[in-house]
């Protein structure tokens, strides 16, 4: 911006997320998540093999960053009387581009965190029977939780590791990162094909079997090997 460029509402914030260990802050540019990237979760929503990968967006201003050590709260959305949890790896990149190989792919991963993708499961269930866009069920506000990102120069690349998730101390979610049909680096090369990635970027890679639904008062436990615990209490 140079000095002669003026905005008519200069307050409005970039959505930023905690680094583990760190007071800077990582700006998010945008949010894509892949459907169905685990095969049985694939089974358990109606699909099956490897196919192609699927790609739906959230709004970056969906993500919320709860610090390490600290329990957060989780507004349970208005408009649905399904509200599910899906646990999963998120990616955040330092650097993008088009048609990247997978070898740029991986080069371009700053870090890791923990996340879900909370889902209101019964608006998605009347947008798919009426072929209408998911945007009401994925993309509302609060529906991306996610602990701090930890930096991959810190913890190395993640290609396996225990990724669960316990609801009132019961276990919901459980699988290995290893299951992702389509892996970390894979996901973005071929996410790179349909967007212009930048900087900024988040990629949230999909979830393992067993989602569910939750309700107010819950208190939600996500674990990834290397990535600590997120706490979250539906409120």
């Amino acid at each position: 911006m140079t000095t002669s460029e003026h905005f008519s509402l200069p307050d409005v914030a970039v959505p930023t997320l905690a680094i583990a260990g760190s007071t800077a802050r990582f700006p998010v540019r945008r949010i894509y998540c892949v459907g169905r990237n685990y095969a049985d979760h694939a089974r358990e929503m109606g699909a099956s093999g490897r196919e192609l990968p699927f790609f739906f967006a959230k709004p970056a201003d969906a993500a919320f960053s709860v610090p390490e050590a600290t329990r957060g709260a989780l507004p349970y959305p208005p408009g649905t009387q399904d509200l599910h949890h899906e646990v999963e790896l998120v990616v955040a990149l330092a650097a993008g581009g088009r048609d990247l190989s997978i070898e740029q792919a991986a080069a371009a991963v700053w870090g890791y965190a923990i996340g879900l993708d909370m889902t209101r499961r019964d608006l998605q269930a009347a947008a798919k029977k009426a072929g209408r866009p998911w945007e009401t069920a994925k993309a509302f506000d609060y529906s991306a939780p996610m602990g701090p990102l930890h930096p991959v120069a810190r913890v190395g690349a993640l290609s396996s590791g225990v990724i669960e998730l316990r609801v009132n101390d019961q276990l919901r979610q459980s699988g290995d990162l290893a299951d992702m049909i389509w892996p970390v680096p894979e996901a973005i090369a071929y996410l790179s094909t349909l967007f212009e990635l930048q900087p900024g970027d988040l990629l949230f890679t999909g979830t393992p079997a067993g989602v569910g639904a939750v309700q107010v008062g819950d208190r939600l436990e996500a674990r990834i090997a290397g990535l600590g615990v997120l706490i979250l209490q539906v409120t």
